[in-house]
């Protein structure tokens, strides 16, 4: 049964590329790591994912403390074998969903979105965890073909006690943004809670700066972050740190 889940995932991760080769692209992984900016990081690891071909060409070592795996050992077929089998169904439901959102992206958005999710995986030790997959697009072609991708796993287990998996496709460079989109649903625009300023104060935050870090960062007064704080806990009906991250990774703000 997991074999023909697989062999239908390769098949979306195929069609997505188009049915084509990437070529050779030398990993820049530190370059890579610089796009870590755009995803909410706690415990997590990161990966270079080749769609075309379904190889996972590239493993932090990070995954070790955090699954018990070596980089070495993680390949797709493992990767299938330890999804949750209550989630399995929705994981290649979800993927079958990406595959179509980035088919109907002209080419050059494709670079501009990245898709999330969560679901459980099974750590080395036989113990399931609740991780954040992120995907952004870091390789395409001149029509549209995703070639390569920069994928995050992100320990979220303390943060998210339910097994409700969401979907969402983040918008990037103003893009907007497609929250819990349902599988053979049609893609209707989701109402921004929070203005692009508000978004940046917000990560900023998740990342635990102070006002005063964050004025410099943005170069605005303290006080001024102090507003902006104010109405990000007023729009979001939050009122601590704590609640605010989780209501924030549940709506895709992070």
């Amino acid at each position: 049964m997991k074999k023909l889940l697989f062999d239908e995932a390769r098949k979306n991760w195929l069609e997505i590329g188009h049915h084509k080769k990437p070529g050779d692209l030398k990993l820049e992984v530190e370059l890579y790591k610089k796009m870590l900016n755009i995803f909410q990081v706690g415990d997590f690891y990161y990966m270079v994912f080749n769609p075309p071909e379904g190889i996972i060409e590239y493993t932090s070592s990070s995954i070790t403390p955090i699954l018990g795996y070596e980089p070495s050992e993680f390949q797709l077929e493992m990767l299938m074998e330890i999804i949750h089998p209550d989630d399995l169904p929705y994981f290649l439901d979800f993927e079958t969903t990406v595959t179509r959102f980035w088919k109907q992206l002209p080419p050059e958005k494709v670079m501009k979105y990245k898709s999330r999710y969560d679901y459980r995986l099974k750590k080395k030790n036989g113990e399931y965890m609740r991780i954040l997959q992120q995907i952004v697009t870091i390789q395409s072609d001149e029509h549209g073909a995703v070639l390569r991708t920069f994928v995050v796993h992100t320990d979220i287990s303390h943060i998210k006690h339910d097994h409700k998996m969401m979907l969402s496709f983040v918008g990037l460079e103003g893009e907007p943004s497609y929250i819990d989109v349902q599988p053979d649903a049609n893609f209707s625009k989701s109402r921004e809670v929070l203005t692009s300023r508000e978004k940046e104060v917000l990560y900023l935050i998740s990342q635990d700066y102070s006002s005063e870090a964050i004025g410099r960062c943005l170069n605005i007064s303290p006080k001024t972050v102090g507003t902006h704080r104010k109405n990000i806990y007023r729009k979001t009906g939050t009122h601590t740190v704590t609640g605010l991250i989780k209501l924030a990774l549940q709506n895709g703000w992070l």
